[in-house]
């Protein structure tokens, strides 16, 4: 209709007719004020009507819907008055405001059902838009709440894991004729790590090429963060075992436990939801020392000892080394998350354990003919075994003059 209305939908009762014109006016009153209005026409011929009036109409009443998802809707009902038993319509005129009122406030109510159902699907649609970017645990945290106040950066203890895709590189350079096949064999694997960092009840922090990086901390305080960190991680790897035969991928995981700022991070340009801090620097550093030490998943103290204290699970951990990578002046001390023990893989006993991280001490205390000794204790194919003999025989059994326990790690 005029002035900018359209009609979405006209029902008449009366066959083969369009029905009565459309006060705009009426409908723009309505809307503006937000409030439903009811209006008659008189049969005065020479009456100043405020709204458009037709032969085909006495009354009509507009009902706005309130609600952002039909902004700018409303209900729009006309009808014409019946004639007393004398064929007039001034006492039907009288009556009609008392006549009409159930009318309006049954349209009332079905305006509000028809906004309270579109604001619903809108809000349905919204949530499964935002599942593609926010994990469930953030999804709940913004249930009902503002979304700048869920996302502002704030400090809180979090565990961090790095997962990286191994072989990656070697993989793409063989198959660079088939990168679609890559990228859907790709895909598969960082599902495996989004998957059960997802189910733990983490964060997807960021992609980093062919690696994936979570957290659990945010946007709710879980005392047991470290716990479910290592939960995912032991997850990533029993999956990733059929994984590895069929596509020759393999994974390293890094998870370090400490403070850090987390929230809706960026410039002005991008933001994204993410964690930054020296503990998210760490786990990245954490997950390139299982590329020298052949493991799958290595975690900084902080994570050991809560793992160590939890009841809920029992974790086998190896104290790795002491290191220092290269670029940090703070010494780490890495500790190796087991796989469970299975018959028919290889695991280390109890026993191998504790010869290993004997002979760790007796390293970083400076006898080296006894930590030598020590590491011929351990399976000849534990890759970690292998760090320390090397060391070791690069320098005759000897440490050097400057030997303080600390392994220096080169830039990987």
């Amino acid at each position: 209709i005029d002035d900018g209305f359209s009609i979405l939908h006209y029902d008449s009762r009366v066959p083969d007719k369009d029905g009565p014109t459309v006060s705009a006016r009426l409908v723009r009153k309505a809307v503006e004020r937000r409030e439903s209005i009811l209006h008659l026409w008189s049969a005065a011929v020479n009456e100043n009507h405020a709204f458009t009036s037709s032969e085909e109409a006495d009354w009509a009443f507009c009902v706005p819907l309130r609600s952002e998802a039909c902004s700018g809707w409303a209900i729009y009902v006309t009808g014409q008055l019946l004639p007393d038993e004398s064929g007039r319509l001034e006492s039907s005129l009288q009556a009609a405001p008392d006549t009409l009122e159930d009318d309006v406030k049954f349209a009332e109510l079905v305006g509000t059902m028809i906004a309270n159902l579109r604001q619903s699907r809108r809000l349905e649609r919204r949530q499964a838009a935002m599942r593609r970017f926010f994990a469930p645990v953030v999804m709940e945290a913004l249930a009902g709440k503002d979304t700048n106040e869920v996302l502002a950066p704030r400090e809180a203890n979090l565990s961090v894991m790095f997962c990286d895709l191994r072989g990656f590189s070697k993989r793409s350079e063989r198959d660079a004729d088939q990168l679609l096949e890559l990228l859907a064999r790709v895909s598969d694997a960082l599902g495996i790590m989004t998957r059960h960092i997802l189910d733990t009840d983490g964060v997807i922090g960021d992609f980093h090429g062919d690696a994936a990086m979570g957290f659990w901390g945010w946007p709710f305080q879980q005392q047991d963060a470290a716990l479910r960190a290592a939960e995912a991680a032991s997850r990533i790897v029993m999956e990733s075992i059929q994984v590895l035969a069929e596509n020759t991928f393999g994974f390293g995981i890094g998870i370090a436990t400490g403070r850090a700022v987390a929230g809706q991070i960026g410039t002005v340009d991008q933001v994204k939801v993410t964690a930054f801090g020296p503990v998210v620097n760490l786990a990245s550093r954490l997950e390139g020392l299982t590329k020298l030490f052949g493991a799958k998943v290595i975690v900084d103290h902080e994570t050991a000892m809560a793992l160590k204290e939890s009841n809920d699970h029992q974790f086998q951990l190896r104290r790795l080394a002491l290191v220092r990578p290269a670029g940090l002046e703070k010494d780490i001390e890495a500790w190796q998350l087991l796989e469970p023990p299975k018959p028919e893989a290889q695991g280390l006993s109890s026993e191998q354990i504790a010869s290993y991280e004997a002979s760790l001490d007796a390293m970083i205390g400076g006898d080296w003919n006894k930590a030598y000794d020590l590491l011929h204790a351990i399976p000849a194919w534990d890759r970690p075994k292998d760090v320390l003999l090397s060391i070791i025989l690069r320098n005759n059994r000897v440490p050097p003059d400057d030997w303080d326990g600390v392994i220096k790690m080169p830039k990987l």
